[in-house]
């Protein structure tokens, strides 16, 4: 399939899967999954950053239009967008000329699952801290940011083994 048609079929898929049935879970008031931030993940390294940053920014600007909820998840999920090639070079050790032929498929588990955990916990602690803005919920911001990203986390790699086609 032509990466263009994937990408735009991704990014449909996971607006809708997030907006009609992950958006509806809140399990014990902490454990909600945010599943769309995959697509930071699954989109080709560049060094033009414009490309991930703008598709990244227009997911969650169509999450924040379904949720109500002002412009937090564009501004998380560009961030991650943002620092994702900082961590490709920090766990991965990639260069600029490297990013041709990257893929986390290719790449070792456990170097993966760093990078994917790492930005998934900072788009969740930005997306929390901006939802309840004060210090005093500190301890709420934690908690949620804790409990959402191993949910989010769980789904993602059980979701990405189910898809993925053994090479």
């Amino acid at each position: 399939m032509n990466k263009t048609v994937y990408l735009i079929l991704l990014f449909i898929f996971l607006l809708f899967i997030q907006v009609f049935v992950l958006n509806n879970i809140n399990f014990l008031g902490y454990i909600n999954p945010y599943l769309y931030i995959s697509f930071v993940f699954f989109f080709p390294l560049k060094e033009n950053k414009f490309q991930i940053l703008f598709f990244s920014f227009l997911l969650g600007l169509f999450i924040d239009f379904f949720s109500d909820s002002g412009g937090i998840h564009a501004l998380s999920i560009t961030t991650i967008a943002y620092l994702r090639l900082f961590f490709v070079g920090v766990f991965f050790k990639k260069l600029p000329s490297d990013y041709g032929f990257f893929s986390l498929q290719t790449e070792a588990f456990g170097k993966v699952f760093n990078y994917i955990v790492t930005l998934t916990v900072i788009h969740h602690f930005i997306l929390f801290a901006f939802i309840n803005f004060s210090f005093q919920n500190f301890t709420s911001v934690l908690t949620n940011t804790l409990y959402s990203s191993i949910f989010t986390l769980v789904l993602f790699f059980l979701s990405n083994y189910i898809f993925t086609k053994e090479q």
